[in-house]
């Protein structure tokens, strides 16, 4: 069997799986930033954390494995070392539906050393890549019908934070 008739019978296969679940490795500093995580978002809690009982590799304390929860959804974390690095290759999006939500999210994952990115991204002071939406962008940009998508998408493009109002006026202009 030559390796694409392999590859053709193994993708007509499906892996039974028990679920799916991020895990999110830090340089260090995982433990605050699963609290920080956990703090901001509704229906969110830490279920668990593990910690190093000590070792040549490890030492004492260290996290293993943390399991938490953002908004309902399972999550995994702990700390890497220094050959552990986020990119924006990984991102957690939000949506919302207020600017009050936008301005606030955006305003404690920037805090502490994150940084600002074009189009609603922004890296929070952990590395990790974020992007915070408003849940009526989604409608602008797809419903050519009722608004012109073509300036919401070139207003979002020169925003930092998204501007729900700035946005619904571009998607409102003629053409």
């Amino acid at each position: 069997m030559t390796q694409t008739g392999a590859h053709t019978a193994a993708a007509g296969k499906k892996t039974k799986v028990q679920g799916l679940t991020p895990c999110l490795v830090f340089v260090n500093r995982a433990e605050e930033a699963v609290n920080f995580y956990v703090s901001l978002f509704d229906n969110s809690k830490v279920v668990s954390m593990v910690r190093s009982e000590g070792n040549e590799k490890m030492p004492e304390g260290t996290l293993m494995h943390a399991s938490f929860e953002l908004n309902g959804r399972e999550y995994t974390a702990f700390d890497g070392g220094p050959s552990f690095s986020f990119s924006e290759g990984i991102s957690l999006m939000v949506t919302v539906e207020t600017q009050d939500e936008i301005d606030r999210l955006w305003t404690e994952l920037t805090a502490g050393g994150g940084e600002e990115g074009p189009c609603g991204w922004l890296k929070d002071r952990f590395g990790l890549s974020w992007q915070i939406v408003p849940a009526a962008l989604g409608a602008m940009l797809s419903d050519s019908k009722h608004g012109n998508t073509a300036k919401a998408l070139a207003a979002m493009l020169k925003m930092k934070k998204l501007d729900i109002a700035a946005l619904e006026k571009a998607y409102r202009s003629p053409a």
